[in-house]
């Protein structure tokens, strides 16, 4: 019983989803997001009373509520088996299985569809990321960071790309550690294609995680939109090589605005004027072993926990 009162909950949040927010993407999705955690999705539009959920937000949502069709109620329940069949699930913003690190930013998106399984040790998360035409030396730094990473029972997160991320999830999978894929496509849609096996042996120790529609292609705007998810996962991203246009870049901008931690290699450093200018901000450190990496963490952790103690 419980599952299918979850089936139906998920089938109406898709389905005012594609009303409200039909790229899931900007304002919108992290308004739905906000609203979802207010309780509003089980109750349609009966917020309570000492919520912080607007009036208009209120309105929207009924709005929402008010056009939706049963047919595409009936489409996402049917849908949400077939994917259940396929190994995915939903989950929302408001469900405890949300992961910690992800709620806790402010464009989070209002659920993932997962393959795999989500784990409170997760919130002991690092983002491994840089550029998909890697030297050498990068793709071997990246392996042997994920690898240190995941032996002292940090979560490697990365986006499954070609290069550093490939080479990223490999080293956490080598010694048998957890990982996290975040597609900058649908659940459904493996990109590149020939990481494939890579994405199923990352399903079976971690997670594949998605924001988008099931079978949506990845375009020039989903693969930053992806970015944002990668670093709200974390506890900070470490940029092993990444040029001046790379995608990379974007998410060390976006993990700093996070108030996330951004380790830069001191390679990339020395050889990136990007690099340097973020250097300049807080949060922004120059690191060139793991230990410093966890020395930096463990310190935010047990800021954090001062702060709830």
């Amino acid at each position: 019983m419980a599952r299918k009162v979850a089936a139906n909950r998920h089938a109406r949040l898709l389905a005012v989803a594609e009303l409200l927010s039909p790229s899931l993407n900007g304002p919108s999705s992290h308004r739905l997001a906000k609203i979802i955690e207010a309780g509003a999705l089980d109750s349609e539009v009966a917020i309570p009373a000492q919520s912080s959920v607007s009036e208009e937000d209120l309105a929207w949502l009924a709005g929402g509520f008010a056009s939706l069709s049963q047919e595409r109620l009936s489409f996402w329940t049917t849908e949400l088996e077939n994917l259940t069949r396929r190994g995915v699930r939903i989950v929302d913003s408001a469900e405890e299985e949300y992961p910690t690190n992800l709620r806790m930013i402010h464009n989070r998106p209002p659920f993932l569809m997962v393959r795999g399984t989500l784990a409170g040790d997760d919130d002991r998360a690092v983002a491994v990321v840089g550029t998909r035409k890697p030297t050498p030396r990068g793709r071997d730094a990246a392996y042997e960071i994920a690898r240190e990473l995941a032996n002292r029972h940090v979560t490697v997160v990365s986006g499954l790309a070609e290069g550093i991320d490939t080479a990223a999830h490999s080293g956490a999978l080598s010694t048998g550690g957890r990982t996290i894929a975040v597609f900058g496509t649908g659940i459904d849609v493996v990109y590149p294609p020939r990481n494939r096996a890579l994405a199923e042996a990352i399903a079976r120790s971690g997670a594949c995680v998605s924001q988008f529609w099931p079978s949506l292609r990845g375009t020039r705007w989903t693969f930053p939109v992806r970015n944002l998810v990668t670093s709200g996962l974390s506890l900070g991203t470490v940029v092993v090589e990444a040029g001046e246009t790379s995608g990379s870049r974007l998410q060390a901008r976006a993990a700093l605005s996070h108030g996330k931690r951004v380790f830069l290699l001191d390679q990339l450093v020395r050889t990136q004027p990007w690099a340097r200018d973020i250097l300049k901000r807080p949060g922004a450190i120059a690191v060139d072993c793991v230990d410093q990496i966890l020395s930096e963490i463990e310190m935010d952790l047990a800021t954090d926990i001062a702060v709830v103690v």
